[in-house]
């Protein structure tokens, strides 16, 4: 006997129409993709927690790029939430349908952008001193 998803349930479309592609891949893979959403989203968190950080820093850093990069932190950490399900989204399709998995399109732009600020806060906290 197989249970189905009320109809009414807006959020059994998306994983109905998901399981229905291709077949279940190894049990491993999918926790493996599991454990790497859950550190995006990890990271989207930090990033946030960052950004919460920044703003109270007082006066560390000069008000206008302290809030300037406490709001960058925080909207580049809500980003990262978002993206971090679209790839699991995408990896977990590529699985079920035994095709290549996508590239890490974020990795780069997390890494550069966040050199990018950590130099700017080094800057700011230099030049302050």
């Amino acid at each position: 006997m197989t249970t189905t998803r009320p109809p009414e349930d807006p959020g059994g479309r998306w994983t109905d129409r998901l399981l229905a592609e291709g077949s279940d891949p190894d049990p491993r893979f999918s926790l493996a993709n599991e454990r790497t959403f859950l550190a995006w989203i990890r990271t989207a968190l930090a990033l946030i927690a960052g950004g919460i950080g920044l703003a109270l820093a007082g006066d560390l850093v000069q008000p206008a790029l302290r809030n300037g990069l406490a709001v960058g932190f925080a909207a580049t950490g809500a980003l990262v939430a978002a993206f971090a399900f679209r790839r699991w989204l995408r990896t977990e399709r590529a699985l079920r349908r035994a095709e290549t998995l996508p590239p890490p399109a974020l990795a780069p732009i997390m890494a550069y952008g966040l050199a990018a600020a950590a130099i700017v806060l080094l800057v700011a906290l230099l030049a302050t001193r």
